[in-house]
């Protein structure tokens, strides 16, 4: 069986030993470390793969919130916390399961199980073909492959699907962490767009669902890149 790495943020002494007794039970993750603090956990994760992380949220310095929002983290993440209403900013933030305390270990190996399951189709080549995007007070499911263009409008995002149109507050930075470029890559400073969906490209301008959306300068090199190379 295939072991995952996995290490633990929790400020909490007893909540730490909890967690950690709860990994030592599962017999594919292997713990690394653990940290009672955000920032030398960061540090960890910056220097080291990590494949799951269990973060708590309310810690002092740097809350676990703000460790996603500050960082680009490519590990699995479930955060553990005492209060819900953390829950919907988690997923924002595609963390993997949010696990209330006190939890237990059915509720854990529920989220694990999860996390292996993820962890499993990124190693056999799959990835997620779908993603959630916050849009007044739920949240909406996207399918990748109906992107069609995203259109930042001040403030907000405006993606533009096959069959609608979803206004975010989300930004172009979190989702290109969310969604591959060689599937909806970044052209300007204020669009995506959909590579598969492309109609036409001239003079720097690319038409797409009838319209033009210009490429810029600082994005041209890479999307040409992308472009050339068949993706």
């Amino acid at each position: 069986m295939d072991k995952f790495s996995c290490i633990i943020i929790e400020d909490e002494p007893l909540a730490l030993e909890k967690t950690k007794d709860f990994v030592n039970k599962v017999p594919f993750l292997h713990l690394g470390a653990t940290f009672d603090n955000a920032l030398t956990g960061l540090n960890y994760l910056n220097n080291n793969k990590v494949d799951l992380l269990f973060l708590d949220i309310n810690m002092d310095e740097l809350s676990g919130i703000e460790l996603l929002e500050s960082s680009k983290i490519n590990s699995q993440v479930i955060i553990t916390t005492a209060y819900q209403e953390y829950a919907l900013r988690g997923y924002e933030l595609q963390i993997t399961d949010y696990l209330l305390k006190p939890f237990t270990f059915n509720r854990f190996l529920q989220a694990v199980n999860k996390a292996q399951e993820n962890l499993v189709q990124h190693r056999t080549g799959s990835r997620t073909d779908f993603i959630f995007v916050k849009t007044e007070n739920r949240l909406e499911k996207i399918m990748l492959n109906e992107i069609v263009y995203i259109e930042g409008m001040r403030d907000y995002r405006r993606i533009h699907t096959v069959n609608k149109k979803i206004m975010t507050l989300q930004n172009f930075s979190e989702f290109e962490k969310l969604i591959p470029s060689s599937l909806v890559c970044r052209v300007h400073k204020s669009y995506m767009v959909a590579l598969n969906k492309i109609e036409s490209i001239e003079r720097s301008r690319i038409k797409i669902a009838d319209q033009l959306i210009p490429i810029s300068d600082t994005y041209k090199d890479i999307f040409f890149k992308l472009i050339n190379s068949g993706l």
